[in-house]
């Protein structure tokens, strides 16, 4: 079983965290896991440019396609559309390919 730890009643006395709660402890201690991906040059060459248009990094364009793509398959899990509206809030566009 993978554990971490953590400490209760004193520093020196370290107990394992099982497996089930090491996602609210990972988050709260901030630790990052490194990914690595194999892409296209063209998939690459947008990464960077969505990264420059944001001023951000490629982190940051990967952080936020992940949360824009979970508001966007719990929208499809409610029965609601995934759209783009212009100004007066008419939906001109509707984004398909969120199933599932």
């Amino acid at each position: 079983m993978n554990t971490l730890s953590r400490e209760r009643d004193s520093p020196t006395s370290p107990q394992p965290i099982p497996d089930t709660e090491r996602g609210a402890v990972q988050s709260q201690a901030s630790e990052k896991i490194r990914v690595s991906l194999d892409i296209s040059p063209e998939l690459y060459s947008k990464l960077q440019s969505l990264a420059r248009d944001i001023h951000g990094t490629k982190s940051d364009v990967l952080r936020k396609s992940l949360a824009l793509m979970d508001v966007a398959v719990q929208a499809k899990k409610s029965g609601k559309k995934i759209g783009i509206a212009d100004r007066s809030d008419q939906l001109t566009t509707e984004i398909i390919g969120f199933e599932y």
